[in-house]
């Protein structure tokens, strides 16, 4: 009851983290793992757990959701999900130790661009003397690597989004936030389809459920407090967040 009870608080609090500012992960692994489950496993059904939470939160921001750019949200989603399934079976065939020691510095990089993208962005335009933004085929093959990594590993996948429209479009990370939500919902939807058929999973279903029923009310509860929050506070809880995981990434390899 004790481990049933961790992984419930631990599925709410990644919900929580998704709908905010990301990293909902570095919740939901661990506890999976302290749970019992092996490193692959618990990577796969942490995903399948915190897809109802994302398509909540997605929900809440339905009337929200802006294009990045010049590139529509249907291209966007599509590549979303063919590349989180594409970075599912990169789990279920590769071994993760290679691609796990370059997460950490993945990471600081991401939180860099959150914290200095736009400045950067404009600073740029002005010394290029006009506008920089990333075309839609770049939009689009940045995406899809970023859908790859998510479907394979997924923690902090929508801070490196934020990250990357920031510095590539100069994106104000309050308003593209309902979008970060979206397509992380797309990613994990894929994935999960492939988990569900060729991993471990669903050995364990009732630590899953536990998972699933925090991430679902913690990603519909993270989804209302964020609209309700204002766009300074929301972009410093985003920052918080990624500054927070990428110490932890660090202290943990």
């Amino acid at each position: 009851m004790s481990e049933m009870l961790l992984v419930l608080l631990a599925g709410g609090a990644a919900g929580v983290l998704n709908a905010i500012g990301g990293g909902g992960t570095f919740v939901a692994l661990p506890a999976l793992v302290a749970a019992g489950l092996s490193p692959v496993t618990a990577n796969a059904s942490s995903t399948v757990a915190l897809v109802p939470g994302a398509v909540a939160s997605a929900w809440v921001y339905r009337r929200e959701l802006t294009p990045v750019g010049a590139t529509s949200i249907r291209a966007l989603t599509t590549i979303s999900v063919v590349g989180g399934g594409l970075g599912a079976g990169l789990l279920l065939t590769l071994p993760a130790a290679s691609f796990d020691a370059a997460v950490p510095w993945l990471l600081a990089f991401a939180t860099v661009i959150l914290a200095f993208g736009r400045r950067l962005s404009g600073a740029l335009s002005a010394a290029l003397g006009r506008p920089v933004g990333m075309s839609p085929r770049t939009v689009l093959i940045g995406q899809f690597l970023l859908a790859l990594y998510g479907g394979y590993f997924g923690g902090a996948v929508g801070i490196m989004m934020l990250a990357v429209w920031s510095i590539g479009l100069g994106l104000d990370t309050a308003v593209s936030n309902p979008m970060r939500i979206a397509q992380l919902a797309a990613i994990y939807l894929s994935a999960t389809v492939l988990f569900l058929i060729a991993s471990d999973a669903l050995s364990n279903p009732l630590v899953l459920t536990a998972m699933l029923a925090g991430a679902v009310t913690g990603g519909f509860a993270g989804a209302h407090l964020g609209r309700r929050l204002s766009a300074w506070l929301l972009r410093s809880i985003i920052l918080t967040t990624a500054v927070t995981m990428t110490v932890l990434y660090f202290l943990r390899g």
